[in-house]
């Protein structure tokens, strides 16, 4: 009989398609298939042809992009020489994540779809297209294409005689154990986040701890957001970027959080553990130092803070011990419950750690070993980078909007990374971030002479500060910035900056101030204003246009 084995891939952004990869992991080892969950990127492409089932989960980002950790496998799967039927053996479906209120919906599902068809593969199901402006997201689209996928698999994978699908009622094993270490075992001192000697650029896996040299507030004091100026030093980093690009920050969740956290699941916080896989062959979360105490899994890698998904409720519900509570949970990751869920969870932006207030039952409950399985990893977090390396040589900048809103929870929601970002103070003590670069959208023209029109309302200025040092650093001129904010005297980032270039005659400005006068005033209204410069540097100049939000 054909060995039952089943390859999940994912190529995930935000955590979606993989959240979505991971639940038909878990729904194939109730059908008692080998399945491992993989990111496009972390598996070995060529071994695609010794496989004979596999199921893509693919989201789409930007302008049709493939997402991160799918980049060389896309890059690998349109190589021109690959021979038609490489692929002939291989049994696949495409489940693909958008969001139709994008021009190219989907994109990346559909395009892989295709292409894995011409190198010869057998398509099990069409390519199912998951939409986020649906009512009920992407599971109105997930949920029958999934039923319809077991039907196929089981059909050409029949499950062996005398077993059954196991039961849903039947909780699955976690992922890892946490094996707790005597109270009395040796500590190795935890330097986790000083400098290290680098090795090669940094990059996720290998972030560089850089230390913050200044955290300066940009707006007045009197002004509702917080905006920073952080600056970063990243000598002896071997970073390099240049404008355009973006930095990567890894950020962490706030004392009292996790110390909350731990209460209410009844965890020591300076216990520590080695985690061990339930199953060989299973890699350990990267990232996580062995051994590890509670408080740094808890600071620097659960997402306690993030809104959690119907997984959670799904899982959190077997632990329920409390019969109110356990009926709300499975109501919660039922397909019926999904409006009821996303008003009590999505729409008020309650996090992680509010919901598991509100089952307290069920979450001292929780056993530890299913925390990985429970709560996603914080994610990182992208900042366009805002200066220049030929202006400040080993330093990155970049310009934070402190990001704090109302939702009908009293609590005001804040944002993990620039809230934590804006706590640091370098005048008390040596603060580090884990950071790293990566190449951005943005390319400026390399000819001198082509000018450049841009245009930031807002922190939508980072990524021109950067170009605007850089070209002025090359002697450059032709630099036309339209920028707008609220009032000049409270959010006019950076004036001092622009108006010396302005004086120096390596800046064209134009300034749209919305609030300091009876009608409101835009950048557009700005660029109607000067439309026959503009059209001059268009068609006279060839001027390229820049627009960040």
């Amino acid at each position: 009989m054909a060995e039952r084995r089943l390859l999940v891939l994912f190529g995930s952004q935000t955590g979606t398609a993989q959240d979505t990869a991971e639940r038909i992991g878990r729904e194939a080892k109730r059908r008692h298939l080998r399945c491992r969950v993989e990111a496009l990127d972390s598996c070995d492409v060529a071994n695609l042809i010794h496989e004979p089932l596999v199921v893509f989960v693919c989201a789409t980002t930007g302008q049709g992009d493939p997402p991160d950790n799918m980049k060389m496998f896309w890059r690998f799967l349109f190589r021109k020489n690959l021979p038609a039927g490489s692929l002939c053996q291989l049994d696949y479906a495409v489940l693909g994540l958008g969001d139709s209120s994008y021009p190219k919906f989907n994109f990346v599902a559909k395009k892989l779809h295709k292409r894995v068809l011409q190198l010869g593969g057998n398509p099990l199901l069409p390519v199912a297209l998951g939409d986020d402006q649906h009512d009920l997201g992407p599971d109105a689209v997930v949920d029958p294409w999934l039923v319809a996928l077991w039907d196929k698999i089981l059909a050409l994978y029949p499950l062996p005689p005398g077993l059954e699908i196991i039961s849903p009622d039947v909780r699955l094993p976690p992922k890892y154990t946490l094996h707790y270490l005597p109270e009395d075992s040796p500590h190795p001192d935890s330097a986790l986040l000083q400098p290290t000697a680098p090795r090669g650029a940094p990059c996720e896996l290998h972030p560089f701890a850089a230390r913050v040299l200044s955290n300066q507030r940009v707006t007045a004091q009197s002004h509702f957001q917080d905006v920073r100026l952080i600056e970063f030093d990243i000598a002896g980093s071997g970073i390099t970027f240049s404008a355009g690009d973006v930095v990567m920050i890894q950020p962490q969740n706030c004392p009292e959080d996790v110390q909350q956290f731990c209460q209410l699941l009844r965890l020591e916080p300076d216990r520590r553990f080695v985690l061990e896989p339930t199953e060989p062959g299973t890699s350990l979360p990267p990232l996580l130092p062995q051994p590890c105490t509670i408080r740094h899994l808890v600071t620097h890698y659960l997402d306690i803070s993030c809104v959690p998904r119907r997984s959670f409720f799904e899982l959190l519900s077997y632990f329920s011990t409390n019969e109110l509570e356990r009926e709300k949970l499975q109501e919660f990751s039922s397909a019926q419950g999904q409006e009821e869920l996303f008003s009590y969870c999505n729409r008020p932006r309650r996090t992680t750690l509010e919901a598991m207030w509100d089952f307290p039952h069920t979450t001292c409950a929780i056993p530890a070993d299913y925390l990985l399985d429970l709560i996603p990893r914080i994610r990182p977090r992208a900042f366009s980078i805002a200066s220049s390396m030929l202006a400040h040589p080993e330093r990155l900048q970049i310009l934070v909007a402190v990001v704090r809103y109302k939702t009908r929870l009293s609590k005001p929601r804040r944002g993990l990374c620039s809230t934590w970002l804006a706590s640091l103070n370098p005048g008390q003590a040596d603060v580090w971030v884990p950071l790293w670069v990566k190449k951005g959208g943005m390319k400026f023209p390399c000819d001198p002479a082509t000018p450049v029109i841009m245009i930031g309302p807002g922190t939508g200025v980072a990524p021109f500060r950067a170009a605007i040092q850089e070209r002025v650093a090359l002697g450059r001129r032709g630099n036309c910035l339209f920028f707008g904010c609220r009032h000049k005297s409270k959010d006019f980032y950076c004036q001092t900056e622009w108006e010396e270039l302005v004086a120096k005659g390596f800046l064209t400005l134009f300034t749209a101030f919305s609030r300091d006068q009876e009608e409101k005033v835009y950048v557009q209204h700005r660029i109607r204003e000067n439309g026959r410069l503009l059209w001059e540097l268009l068609s006279g100049g060839n001027a390229h246009v820049y627009l960040a939000g």
